[in-house]
């Protein structure tokens, strides 16, 4: 069975863009490639399991297994060593992306407090959209009783085109609220 957005996708925004945007060719239409999760944790150095924990988390919230990611060479005034594990990532892709995106904009966004939605300036020019969330227990799958710290989250959503209109309108029949 597909996704619910992705159903969505070729339903409904597919001819919705291709006539607002005037494109003659379907494949011409934007489209999802992929999400990326990331996770910086800074007390990775002080504490060793600090990154497992986070790890674990960011587990839950993409249902895909995570990337660990370590520091690329050594920086003595944040007590930092070349190979030590700093944080973690994720990339979802077809039907995984799809889900994570709906749970983020129907069931994560909205409790998020004081939301008045996303700046322009979130696109890299490229068409990519990033966006920062500051509290990762707005996920439904976080426990808020079993986790050890709050931390934040990157979400990059990364787009077919190059152009930050067509991006933007992409994501807007998504129903990702801006400002």
């Amino acid at each position: 069975m597909l996704p619910r957005f992705k159903e969505l996708y070729k339903t409904k925004i597919v001819p919705e863009l291709k006539k607002e945007l005037g494109f003659t060719n379907v494949m011409e239409v934007p489209r999802l490639v992929k999400i990326i999760l990331s996770m910086g944790v800074k007390d990775a150095v002080a504490e060793s399991k600090a990154v497992e924990n986070a790890a674990k988390e960011l587990t839950l919230i993409s249902g895909q297994k995570v990337l660990t990611t370590q520091a690329r060479k050594s920086i003595a005034s944040f007590k930092l060593r070349k190979g030590l594990p700093i944080g973690c990532k994720v990339t979802l892709r077809k039907d995984r992306m799809y889900d994570f995106l709906e749970r983020l904009i129907m069931i994560a966004l909205p409790r998020i407090r004081d939301l008045r939605g996303f700046s322009e300036k979130s696109f890299d020019g490229k068409g990519n959209f990033s966006l920062g969330i500051k509290e990762h227990i707005i996920f439904p799958e976080i426990n808020y009783d079993k986790i050890e710290k709050i931390r934040g989250l990157n979400v990059t959503i990364v787009t077919s085109t190059t152009d930050m209109k067509c991006a933007k309108a992409l994501l807007a029949k998504f129903n990702l609220p801006f400002n």
